[in-house]
């Protein structure tokens, strides 16, 4: 089971659409992926679902995401960052998460994110290629 944090972007558009960050969180359902969560990424992710949801004028229920995320998710205390390493700083607490959680992908849409090499080992990786690290049965799984 590989552990990754979800940038919010990705989470967001896989509640709402159902492309690749849809498949991500299909990995999460089918067990391949355990997210690593904190207090500061949950409260984001639950600001931008609604904000998107009002925008959209969307009937998708966001409740039953937030709540099966709550008991499985792998909660973390983010690492405090002695240097901000992301262009925009609310977005190092994917990083400070990882390395909390000793995860080495954040799966990310974010440009801000993707354009990072591999701070402190941890792979920044856009939903089609972590689906790419996938073996073949996984993939099938999300079929």
């Amino acid at each position: 089971m590989k552990t990754a944090v979800i940038d919010t972007g990705v989470f967001v558009a896989g509640v709402f659409w159902r492309h690749e960050p849809h498949l991500c969180l299909k990995a999460w359902l089918h067990g391949i992926l355990v997210p690593v969560m904190s207090e500061q990424i949950l409260a984001e992710y639950e600001t931008v679902l609604e904000r998107v949801k009002q925008e959209q004028h969307f009937t998708t229920e966001t409740g039953p995401w937030l709540d099966t995320l709550r008991t499985s998710a792998l909660w973390v205390t983010p690492v405090s960052l002695e240097q901000k390493v992301c262009r925009d700083p609310k977005d190092d607490k994917f990083i400070e998460a990882a390395l909390a959680a000793g995860a080495r992908t954040v799966i990310a849409r974010d440009r801000d994110l993707t354009v990072l090499e591999k701070p402190f080992g941890i792979a920044m990786q856009t939903p089609r290629v972590w689906l790419g690290t996938l073996t073949r049965p996984q993939r099938r799984l999300l079929d």
